[in-house]
């Protein structure tokens, strides 16, 4: 007879509508321009995501120079510097920008700021795509990057009067409130962004995390190893009150000894992460326990972004 188990399915969960156009946007060039289709960089952070397009027909490479002059070219969902658009608008290629209409928001701002003579201050993971970008909207030196509370210290930035800071999109809430209180106490002019840089999916998401946390006894998040947001969602699932937190890629990740002997395990996925995945993975637990599905939800999301016009305009 199989022992009881509750499973927690926090909600929201998994693609973010930056995903999901970033995604829409290779299927249709594909539609459109025909294979193959360049895309640089993994288009979002997710290994299933990423081999269906490629057995569509895209083709990942990691920098611009890799692509030849007469395909399309897609810019990932994490965003580029400002130098790559300028070198494929040199080589006259046909480019489309999959970039999240929320990094561009902060590419934005970032920009703003520049022009008002500010120099930024940026809290993100050090060579993370979404930084590398952002940061390559502005001339070198422009942009300090701060990754801790700790790092704050060290600033030598050029005019402590003039400074404004932005965030990488898919950090962790309760973190990034430490760092920007330290970096407001060390410079009380600095200015802050209009409405919060981390975006509404990561929020919502760790919320999820944090409602379901101190009721379970495991929590897998289900997303790829270099998924920032999805590696968050371990972090506050530990700091929650669920110290048995992993990163699983899909059910063969599954770490079943690991688990024990539990009653009640939470189950959430990464911004990019398919919901075909926490299907398979909640199939898994159904063949080993007598399983009863309860979804925690603590926000709706009813985002959308639209496709760039190229993409929507029928050839004459």
């Amino acid at each position: 007879m199989l022992s009881p188990l509750t499973i927690y399915l926090a909600a929201p969960r998994g693609f973010c509508a930056g995903v999901d156009r970033a995604i829409k946007i290779v299927e249709m060039a594909l539609e459109k321009w025909g294979a193959p289709v360049y895309v640089r960089h993994e288009i979002v952070h997710n290994k299933y995501v990423v081999d269906g397009l490629r057995d569509k027909g895209a083709i990942f490479v990691e920098e611009l120079e890799d692509c030849p002059d007469d395909r399309p070219v897609i810019f990932s969902a994490h965003g580029v510097p400002k130098s790559v658009p300028e070198a494929a608008q040199a080589r006259n290629m046909v480019f489309v920008d999959a970039t999240c209409p929320l990094v561009s928001k902060v590419h934005i701002e970032s920009v703003r700021h520049y022009e008002n003579g500010l120099q930024m201050v940026m809290i993100g993971h050090r060579g993370h795509p979404e930084t590398v970008g952002t940061m390559g909207q502005l001339p070198d030196g422009e942009v300090l990057l701060v990754e801790t509370v700790s790092d704050v210290a060290g600033l030598a930035p050029r005019d402590p009067e003039r400074l404004a800071y932005i965030t990488q999109t898919t950090l962790s809430v309760d973190d990034t409130a430490q760092i920007v209180e330290a970096l407001e106490a060390r410079f009380p002019n600095i200015v802050g962004p209009h409405k919060k840089d981390i975006c509404y999916a990561t929020t919502n998401r760790q919320e999820a995390v944090k409602a379901i946390a101190g009721q379970i006894d495991a929590l897998l998040v289900i997303g790829a190893p270099n998924s920032s947001n999805s590696q968050r969602l371990v972090e506050v699932g530990r700091t929650s009150g669920c110290s048995y937190s992993q990163l699983v890629q899909r059910a063969t990740d599954i770490d079943w000894r690991a688990l024990g002997d539990l009653r009640k395990i939470g189950i959430t996925a990464g911004a990019s992460a398919p919901e075909t995945l926490v299907n398979e993975v909640v199939d898994a637990f159904k063949a080993r326990f007598d399983v009863t599905v309860e979804t925690v939800e603590t926000a709706q999301e009813n985002v959308e972004f639209k496709v760039p016009r190229i993409l929507r305009e029928v050839p004459a």
